[in-house]
């Protein structure tokens, strides 16, 4: 398990880079050096934004008030506008210390512990504290997230003047949950995700955090302490209070994004539109063909099912019959494939929301033309985009930088939906959506895949998204992959003989930047049975292969 590795790197080696699984999000790697963020506004030689200075951002609040989810929730978001942020969980540190399957003293989260356990603490917050200091004095680290407890008005004004003896400005975020039953849901997606719960079955994990909870209740102090910049979010977002926290640009983007931030679990699912009448025009804004039709219709049925079978799960688990999922609303952008796409499903009476945000990139002059012709015309742009798919752009095109940076209020507005959520687009906009729901490097991002013949379900944990793939079935071939999108541009010179002539579209027609393929295979619903045909993931987060679509 990826999360199982987390603790020791974030303890003993912080400068190794851990390899994250294909269906396990990146938000605990450690960026590459080199690499830029999916929406960076502007680079600097430091890596740190000029008119801001270095923050540690500290949680506090009693377990299950959502503090792990916050904090890497803002690290998913500074990370995409380019910030450069680590994460530093305390939790990872002890169990770096005592082991996976260490015990810890009886009474080591208790205020009042003995000596031995005080000692214990302080030396696992010592090796914390270090890695913080290191990050941000010798690696041009410019946020750290220190994820922990913080319960005494003491403690938090002693690290806020620790911090700023070395010129680091210290924002705290406190979570407070007065309703049970978010105290509960967060219990229950704790012990999923958390691992210290691995193994564990789930009512013994729950009682044990509760456990944990009721030990800290007495000696915890709600957040008073005017002097300090803090912001309180109380009942997952229901009301927040922030106390003197403009102190600078990064710091008013930091509450303007908790403002949108909730801690309540939905699912997202990601799916492609049906092919249209004029598959390879994007002026031309073509309506479904019949196939298209077809597939809506198919897609929204398996989707359904799916969710019927996990309602049905819930209820083999111990749920009262009467469980009923969270509604499901359905984002599309304006353009006819997609909101025809979701016809059938406001036919059965789910709500749809049309987002102009989420139009497909705009191909330029590219538009309809042929390998070959791109190659003619434009041999330049051709080797500019081989060396950078994601940042380059194509005459009067967009690039995926110009998307991502675009589709800015979408993502706020995904913070913000509390429904489960289905989202109908173009491959390129699911891409950019999925990228940073699963913290995708820039590099990454053109070459992920979503076949036509999937659809991509994101399950949210505090620690890590996990992702899984729903096989959409009785499709024919055709459709899978169906669209231009899945040519080689550029084609490698050696494949040139081949593919010139061939009739092929390139994938600047408006049908976005495309997926190179290998092996044949076919798709099912596990990360276990992760093949398809052209086998590649559509999660795979490597550098695309040159060989040819046969």
């Amino acid at each position: 398990m990826d999360t199982l590795l987390t603790a020791d790197l974030a303890a003993n080696a912080p400068n190794f880079r851990r390899r994250t699984s294909t269906y396990v999000d990146a938000i605990h790697d450690l960026p590459e050096k080199e690499s830029m963020a999916p929406a960076q506004l502007y680079s600097t030689e430091s890596g740190r934004l000029f008119h801001s200075g270095r923050i540690v951002i500290a949680t506090v609040g009693l377990p299950a008030r959502g503090k792990t989810h916050t904090s890497v929730a803002l690290a998913r978001y500074l990370r995409w506008l380019g910030v450069k942020t680590r994460i530093f969980h305390l939790g990872d540190y002890r169990r770096a210390h005592v082991g996976q399957n260490g015990d810890v003293p009886e009474d080591y989260f208790f205020v009042n512990a003995s000596t031995s356990s005080v000692l214990l603490r302080n030396k696992i917050l010592k090796k914390c504290r270090e890695d913080i200091f290191n990050f941000l004095n010798h690696e041009n680290g410019q946020i750290a997230i220190y994820d922990a407890v913080n319960p005494l008005c003491t403690g938090r004004r002693a690290l806020a003047k620790e911090f700023e003896k070395q010129g680091v400005h210290t924002l705290f975020v406190e979570s407070v949950c007065t309703d049970e039953r978010i105290i509960e849901e967060n219990v229950r997606s704790v012990k999923i995700s958390s691992p210290d719960y691995i193994g564990w079955e789930p009512e013994d994990a729950v009682k044990d955090y509760l456990k944990r909870i009721n030990a800290r209740i007495p000696h915890y102090e709600t957040m008073e302490e005017s002097e300090l910049h803090y912001v309180k979010m109380m009942n997952a977002g229901q009301r927040v209070v922030a106390n003197n926290c403009a102190f600078n640009y990064l710091s008013q983007r930091i509450v303007f994004y908790l403002l949108n931030l909730h801690i309540k679990s939905r699912q997202t699912y990601f799916v492609r539109a049906g092919t249209t009448r004029d598959e390879d025009s994007y002026k031309a804004d073509a309506s479904l063909s019949g196939e298209g039709q077809d597939y809506a219709h198919k897609m929204a049925d398996t989707l359904l099912a799916h969710r019927e079978s996990e309602r049905q799960n819930l209820i083999k688990h111990g749920a009262p019959e009467s469980t009923a999922l969270k509604p499901l609303t359905i984002w599309t952008s304006t353009r006819r494939r997609t909101v025809e796409t979701s016809e059938y499903l406001a036919g059965l009476g789910y709500r749809v929301r049309q987002r102009s945000q989420m139009s497909q990139l705009n191909p330029g002059v590219c538009e309809k033309m042929s390998e070959r012709r791109i190659r003619e015309q434009y041999p330049d742009e051709v080797a500019k985009h081989e060396q950078d798919p994601y940042h380059h752009r194509y005459p009067r095109a967009e690039s995926y930088h110009d998307l991502a940076v675009r589709l800015e209020p979408i993502i706020l507005e995904l913070e913000r939906e509390q429904n489960d959520l289905l989202i109908i687009a173009h491959e390129s906009v699911l891409r950019v959506l999925y990228g940073y729901l699963m913290a995708c490097s820039a590099t990454a991002i053109p070459s992920l895949s979503f076949p036509r013949d999937e659809i991509i379900e994101i399950i949210p944990a505090s620690y890590n998204n996990q992702a899984k793939r729903i096989s959409i079935p009785g499709l024919p071939d055709r459709l899978v992959p169906g669209s231009p999108e899945d040519i080689s541009i550029p084609v490698p010179p050696s494949e040139m003989g081949s593919r010139i002539g061939s009739g092929a579209v390139s994938p600047m027609s408006g049908l976005g930047t495309p997926v190179l393929h290998g092996s044949p295979g076919r798709g099912t619903q596990t990360p276990e049975g992760s093949g398809r045909e052209g086998g590649q993931l559509p999660l795979r987060r490597q550098a695309p292969t040159s060989e040819p679509r046969g």
